[in-house]
C-alpha cells in the first residue's frame, strides 16, 4: 500500500492531505460560520486602518484588528494554521531561555512535521531545517520556516483577501458611512443657505 502512494504525483498527495486538514477543521470546529459575525463585530476597523491593509500586507500584520479579521479570512479558506504558526513564532521569540526547548517541540510537533495536526506548507528542506534547529533550539530557530509561512501569506492569500467578500463589505460600510456623513454636512449648508437668503 505504502508502495502504491510512493507512485502518486506529488499533486495528488498534496491533495489529499488538503482534503485532510479541511476534514479535521471541520471536526475541530463544527460551525465556524457562527464565529466570524460576531468576531468580527467586536470591533470595527476605522476606514483609515482599512485604507492601510489595502496599501501593504505588513500594514495588515501589524495591527491587531488586522490580524484578527485576516484570521477570519483564512479560516473562511481552512488555511488559519498559517498566521497562527507566524504568531505562535512571534511569542516563542519571547519566551524564557529555560521554556524554549519544551515550547520549541510543541510549536514543531503542531505545525511543522509531516502530518502535524495544523501542519503548514513548507518545502522539505526548510522542514528538515527547522526539526535540526529544534534539537538545539533558540530563539530563532523558527526563523526560515516562519518567513516562508509569512512570504505564502503575502503573496497568495493576501491578494485574496483584498479581492473577499469581507474586505469588499468593510470598504461598503465605510462608504456608506462617509456618504452619509457627506449628505449630513451638504444638508447643513443647505440649511444655512435658507438662513442667509431668508434674512437677507
Amino acid at each position: 500500500m505504502c508502495k502504491g502512494l510512493a507512485t502518486l504525483p506529488a499533486s495528488c498527495l498534496k491533495g489529499a492531505k488538503d482534503i485532510k486538514h479541511k476534514i479535521s477543521f471541520l471536526l475541530q470546529k463544527p460551525e465556524p460560520q457562527a464565529a466570524h459575525p460576531s468576531a468580527a463585530a467586536k470591533r470595527v476597523p476605522n476606514p483609515a486602518e482599512v485604507e492601510k491593509w489595502k496599501e501593504s500586507f505588513s500594514n495588515v500584520m501589524s495591527s491587531d484588528s488586522g490580524r484578527t479579521v485576516f484570521t477570519n479570512f483564512l479560516k473562511s479558506e481552512f488555511s488559519e494554521e498559517n498566521i497562527n504558526f507566524w504568531i505562535a513564532c512571534q511569542e516563542y521569540k519571547k519566551t524564557a531561555p529555560s521554556k524554549l526547548p519544551s515550547r520549541a517541540k510543541q510549536i514543531y510537533q503542531q505545525y511543522v512535521k509531516a502530518d502535524a495536526p495544523n501542519e503548514v506548507n513548507l518545502d522539505g528542506e526548510t522542514r528538515e531545517e527547522t526539526r535540526q534547529n529544534v534539537e538545539n533550539p533558540c530563539p530563532a530557530c523558527f526563523d526560515k520556516a516562519q518567513k516562508a509561512i509569512y512570504t505564502l501569506m503575502e503573496k497568495d492569500s493576501y491578494r485574496r483577501f483584498l479581492k473577499s467578500k469581507l474586505m469588499q463589505d468593510l470598504c461598503q460600510k465605510h462608504g456608506n458611512a462617509a456618504q452619509e456623513t457627506k449628505e449630513k454636512k451638504s444638508l447643513g449648508c443647505a440649511d444655512n443657505r435658507k438662513v442667509l437668503t431668508g434674512g437677507a
